[in-house]
């Protein structure tokens, strides 16, 4: 095996522990992955359709809301983990998609969005969190943050 191919394979193992990682972190905020219970919550959404409509409700559609009161309130440690730790939890994505799959900004950029809307529509799927347009906001640009930093790393 070419020593290209064990980086690629050892790559493609840190990335799918950082979707893990980050699988774990957004849906299930740091508890235990249990399938059995994403079963049972979608089990229970398909009985009650209704649910989606209530988690709508109190999702955040107004880009810059919950940023604006996050930055209003660095003082508070949930408020600062809320704004950096959305940029921070996708800085490496960029950094993988970036290096691992040759993308260039506009790639990382859509790979970033999709991967973080994903997220968090499987929030109001499982009702596992809520739906807010800030954390796409956040979450795109620590993926194309984590991008330029690949991109500065490798000269490239």
């Amino acid at each position: 095996m070419k020593k290209r191919d064990i980086w690629f394979v050892v790559l493609t193992a840190l990335f799918v522990g950082y979707l893990y990682g980050l699988v774990k972190v957004i849906l299930f905020k740091f508890g235990t992955v249990d399938i059995s219970f994403l079963g049972s919550q979608l089990q229970r959404v398909i009985e009650n359709p209704g649910q989606i409509e209530n988690r709508l409700s109190m999702a955040n559609f107004t880009p810059f809301k919950s940023i604006s009161q996050n930055m209003n309130r660095l003082s508070n440690p949930h408020d600062q983990l809320n704004l950096f730790g959305n940029i921070a939890i996708f800085l490496p994505f960029g950094l993988f998609v970036g290096g691992m799959a040759k993308r260039k900004f506009v790639g990382v950029l859509f790979c970033s969005l999709g991967m973080s809307l994903s997220l968090e529509c499987a929030q109001i799927i499982f009702s596992m969190g809520s739906f807010d347009v800030d954390d796409l906001i956040l979450n795109t640009a620590g993926g194309v943050l984590g991008y330029g930093i690949y991109k500065i790393i490798s000269n490239k």
